[in-house]
């Protein structure tokens, strides 16, 4: 009777078994139907019932929010490692804004969610995350305008935008292969002051 008795420790270690087995079958399904697939179709697919997905994930707002954190430590990390080995402020910045868009295309339309998460409400785990991120941007940011390498009007969170805008963009039916690299030079364009263009 013991881990399964008083303590409870079965029961949480199989919650959690619950959790992580969802969470795989969810990355997988989002990785090959988009964002928009159906919550019962993942449910049904990792073998659960829907009110077992939705005591974990109350909404889909929450399970991409737990999707993206291991991405969002990959992200941390690439930003630490920018920091750390790249000395020019401006190129710094074009890294960052590189990986930040790596980052928005983890799924097919997950641009759409992040956005409407930051307009309308502060308090979503999507808001919070991308708050986090306008706020490495600005860091970024901030270093190539004292440097002269950004123009002083540019915002961090015009250009976590931007950035969202560019992802949805590339998903868009009318872009080809050409199309990231152009979003990508009209982005740093707009940022970048006249001196340091490429």
């Amino acid at each position: 009777m013991g881990a399964s008795g008083a303590d409870g420790r079965r029961p949480r270690t199989d919650k959690q078994r619950n959790r992580t087995h969802i969470l795989e079958v969810a990355d997988r399904f989002f990785a090959e139907h988009g964002i928009t697939g159906s919550m019962d179709a993942i449910a049904k697919r990792a073998g659960v019932g829907p009110g077992t997905l939705y005591r974990h994930f109350p909404n889909r707002e929450a399970l991409l929010a737990a999707l993206l954190q291991a991405r969002d430590e990959e992200l941390k990390s690439r930003r630490a490692a920018i920091q750390r080995e790249e000395s020019d402020s401006s190129a710094a910045l074009a890294q960052w804004l590189d990986s930040l868009g790596q980052w928005v295309t983890a799924f097919d339309g997950l641009p759409e969610p992040l956005r409407a998460a930051l307009a309308e409400s502060t308090t979503s785990p999507l808001a919070i995350t991308c708050q986090g991120f306008i706020t490495a941007t600005e860091e970024f940011l901030h270093a190539a305008q004292r440097d002269g390498g950004a123009q002083p009007w540019v915002r961090g969170r015009d250009l976590f935008l931007a950035t969202l805008a560019a992802a949805w963009v590339r998903g868009a039916a009318m872009a080809d292969e050409s199309s990231p690299q152009a979003l990508d030079a009209l982005m740093r364009s707009g940022w970048q002051t006249p001196a340091n263009d490429p």
